[in-house]
């Protein structure tokens, strides 16, 4: 038998360029390594009605889009927008809004990533012939015993795992994060020796579809819900002021609420039905346990019984020791080993063993 000459087709990755200096570099450093790189940008918002905040940026805006073609034509790959406006409506933004009229704090990157990212841009992804879907997240997929397995990014300061806990399981063999193992400094020094113009643009860090920040503003252009003002009131029942709304408010909160009173006050519970604001002092936040719904487990071995991990309640907290306990309908109960402060509903609870995603849930 004569072996043949022809050369190894190269494997085709798609790379999801947000306009950022991360995801550009993500997919210069695939070219590089051989890989027939395509370029897809999520078309998610229209921001021609909305003004960005002084010295702050967002994703996915025009500016964004602009970069992220730019990179394509810097790198000579295949760059393809897709229009996701009315997913993203429906599956981030009216999630978002109901959230907050519910009483609750949302966090729709982990929304925009659950279902935008890792699940339909990941499926066109795959229509176009790639066989895996890559981002600039700062995290890694490691594969053990041919299972695919969430882990944190080796830079703490920038680790983005906690956004990605409700990746579906089945998903994880399709995905790369070809920045895992890098610092940021690391990421932009990479940018610049690969030519990228964006090598020092700064990072996004408002919400997309709010980039000025004002969230009273929001709900009033998108409706009633979360704007109509109410009474602010402490843990007796007495009324100490007037709430503007309750989706400008988050559990644990201290500015902007317009009281005054010897010790300094906080947001201590939400009561959307009677659209109150309960205010109360900081040892009112202090909670050992609560519940988490809607619960993603990537791990291959279900959870069955009460388990020791780190559990995460916000990104910008550290994780810390727990025990979680399956309560059945994807439901979960979290003990901490030390009470935790401000834990709000509607915020993701993400668990760990170690730098390992074993999953997460919804804070009840």
């Amino acid at each position: 038998m004569i072996a043949s000459t022809m050369p190894r087709a190269k494997k085709r990755v798609a790379v999801a360029l947000s306009g950022g200096v991360d995801s550009a570099t993500a997919a210069a450093l695939l070219k590089s390594q051989g890989y027939e790189v395509i370029g897809l940008t999520m078309q998610l918002w229209d921001h021609r009605s909305t003004t960005p905040s002084v010295g702050g940026r967002t994703c996915c805006s025009t500016e964004d889009l602009y970069d992220a073609r730019r990179v394509a034509q810097t790198l000579d790959i295949p760059f393809y927008v897709i229009n996701l406006e009315a997913d993203f409506k429906q599956a981030v933004v009216e999630d978002f809004i109901s959230a907050y009229a519910a009483g609750r704090t949302p966090n729709p990157c982990i929304r925009c990533n659950q279902v935008l990212k890792f699940q339909l841009l990941l499926s066109r992804a795959l229509e176009l012939g790639a066989e895996f879907l890559a981002t600039g997240h700062y995290a890694r997929i490691v594969e053990q015993n041919g299972a695919y397995q969430l882990w944190r990014g080796v830079d703490f300061s920038k680790d983005q795992a906690y956004f990605l806990f409700a990746i579906q399981r089945e998903n994880l063999a399709r995905i790369r994060f070809p920045l895992g193992s890098l610092t940021k400094e690391q990421t932009r020094s990479m940018a610049e020796a690969f030519g990228l113009h964006l090598a020092r643009k700064r990072e996004s860090q408002d919400v997309c579809f709010v980039p000025d920040g004002d969230y009273a503003a929001f709900f009033a252009r998108e409706g009633e819900r979360g704007c109509t003002p109410g009474p602010i009131i402490d843990e007796s029942g007495r009324q100490l002021g007037t709430h503007k709304g309750l989706g400008s408010y988050t559990i644990g909160q201290r500015h902007g609420l317009g009281v005054s009173a010897a010790h300094p006050l906080y947001v201590t519970a939400i009561q959307p039905v009677l659209n109150c604001l309960v205010v109360g002092p900081a040892t009112a936040l202090l909670c050992t346990d609560f519940e988490v719904e809607k619960l993603n487990w990537l791990d291959q071995n279900p959870l069955i019984e009460p388990m020791p991990i780190l559990a995460q309640i916000r990104y910008a907290s550290p994780p810390w020791s727990a025990v979680v306990t399956p309560l059945g309908e994807n439901r979960a109960r979290v003990v901490f080993d030390t009470p935790q402060r401000a834990i709000a509903p509607g915020q993701a609870c993400v668990f760990y063993v170690g730098e390992r995603i074993l999953g997460g849930g919804w804070i009840l």
